[in-house]
């Protein structure tokens, strides 16, 4: 797993301005059968990849946490909201909360997350390839190619399945 995720960076790279014009088709006219396609290719990788393999996301990026994130948390960690942020996390330069550094502090050595029921939606949610209106989150999808071998894979999957004009 390893090797792939050292190649993945330079694959996105290789893989982008065919992806980038890709997406900008899927906008303009997404099919009316994208998100049903969109939540089989997820399912279909999904049930060939275990994250526990990379927790590339965990190590290299973090997510955005809302208030409801850092309230959950912060009472699972049985610490206050204000001793959670300051502990754990800082205001990025959009405002929104962010991890102060990577890898997660939650990962452990095993790639298990130490939050995991109470972790972020953002976590929850990602790859964000089984989202609904996919086609309305190309620019994230962009970034997350080059992170998650499994969206990776769906991706080149969706661009032989899916047709744009």
């Amino acid at each position: 797993m390893d090797k792939i995720i050292k190649k993945l960076p330079k694959r996105a790279r290789e893989k982008h301005a065919e992806n980038k014009k890709f997406f900008m088709k899927l906008k303009k006219k997404p099919p009316k059968n994208l998100d049903y396609v969109m939540q089989e290719l997820h399912e279909n990788e999904f049930e060939r990849t275990d994250c526990l393999n990379c927790a590339n996301c965990c190590k290299t990026t973090g997510p955005l946490f809302t208030r409801a994130d850092i309230e959950r948390i912060s009472k699972y960690l049985r610490l206050k909201p204000q001793q959670f942020i300051e502990k754990f996390l800082r205001i990025d330069e959009d405002r929104d909360y962010v991890l102060q550094e990577l890898p997660c502090p939650f990962l452990d050595n095993d790639n298990y997350c130490g939050i995991y029921e109470e972790r972020p939606k953002a976590c929850r949610e990602f790859p964000h390839t089984d989202r609904k209106k996919f086609h309305q989150i190309s620019n994230i999808t962009l970034k997350n190619v080059a992170i998650c071998p499994a969206a990776f894979n769906i991706v080149e999957e969706m661009k032989k399945r899916v047709a744009v004009k």
